[in-house]
């Protein structure tokens, strides 16, 4: 038997649920650049809270003495020499055997307390990725003005285009599932790698399920690597080009419904006035109203195309999780 947090009560409860089942492998991944000043009181604290997990620390390049404090914590230390958070969680992804995986930044903003309740999820089988979420009403998080602006506009955009209702798609505090983990390819290289999971888990059918964490300030003398500008138009950019992935038809629909209305208004000009005089006095309107004509119903008929071909491969996809899902089934059985 084991003990993971309770989801009664507030988020800030402690209790603790027994459940009789077999030892999950829980693997803590904490990505790290420059994070001297917290990388050992993370480590301990998650130590603390789960000792029977193992402890990774995933270094970028730090030029600091982030290794040496996170090994002296206890902490098991892999290096990532491509720059960007995303590539680290692409390592981290790759080399981790386990069978529950929790994501936490190294800059101690997120509460280790929580992570039985952020696992909770997961191990009773009820999800494929738990986010704590910052932005939920019970969190009350310490957010600058211009971070809580941004992760608005994000979040906002996100939940209209997939129709859905998260409360924060950049949260960098999540737990997955071995099946997540191992089965979501991980692209982006910065700090859009979690706006890039949330999007192809909702793409991908996963089940998302969020709780209330309490962001806080980082300590003084920490400094964030988040450059809000560059970093948010690459943020936007992956919502755009994983909407285009994934969303087809929306996407080249949208935009060929916007050209073929366009292309109306001078149109209905030149039709209006060749009724009323037989003649075509405005060519070049003429020729711009077919020319946008056409290429709306191209890109509707792209889209069109694009989402058959996507369904197929969600089909596929899905007949593949079910083989492997029997597949390991059958190796539990065998060795029992």
């Amino acid at each position: 038997m084991w003990r993971i947090a309770g989801a009664l009560g507030t988020h800030r409860s402690t209790t603790r649920i027994s459940l009789n089942m077999p030892r999950p492998r829980i693997a803590i991944l904490i990505p790290c650049y420059n994070e001297e000043l917290t990388i050992a009181n993370v480590v301990r604290e998650f130590r603390a809270e789960l000792p029977e997990a193992e402890i990774y620390v995933f270094d970028n390049n730090s030029k600091d003495r982030t290794v040496e404090r996170a090994h002296e914590a206890g902490a098991r230390i892999s290096y990532e020499r491509r720059q960007g958070k995303g590539f680290v969680v692409q390592s981290m992804f790759c080399q981790v055997e386990a069978d529950v995986y929790v994501m936490v930044d190294g800059d101690g903003t997120y509460p280790p307390a929580e992570v039985h309740r952020l696992i909770q999820p997961i191990v009773l089988g009820e999800a494929d990725m738990v986010v704590g979420s910052r932005l939920m009403k019970a969190s009350d998080s310490e957010f600058r003005l211009l971070n809580r602006a941004g992760n608005s506009f994000f979040l906002k955009v996100i939940n209209l285009i997939f129709k859905v209702s998260l409360s924060d798609v950049l949260s960098g505090y999540r737990a997955f599932n071995r099946e997540f983990v191992k089965n979501i390819p991980v692209f982006g290289g910065g700090f859009e790698t979690e706006v890039e999971l949330t999007i192809k888990a909702l793409g991908r059918g996963y089940r998302i399920t969020e709780i209330p964490v309490r962001l806080t300030s980082r300590p003084e003398g920490s400094v964030s690597k988040i450059r809000i500008v560059h970093d948010g138009f690459i943020i936007l950019n992956t919502i755009l080009t994983l909407f285009r992935d994934y969303k087809p038809l929306t996407f080249f629909g949208a935009i060929g419904l916007f050209f073929i209305m366009i292309g109306l208004v001078p149109g209905t000009v030149v039709i209006v006035e060749f009724i009323r005089t037989g003649l075509v006095p405005r060519l070049p309107s003429a020729i711009l109203a077919v020319g946008l004509v056409l290429s709306g119903f191209l890109l509707v008929a792209i889209g069109l195309v694009l989402h058959t071909i996507t369904r197929r491969f969600q089909e596929l996809e899905h007949q593949l999780k079910v083989r492997n899902r029997e597949h390991d089934l059958e190796d539990v059985l065998q060795h029992k």
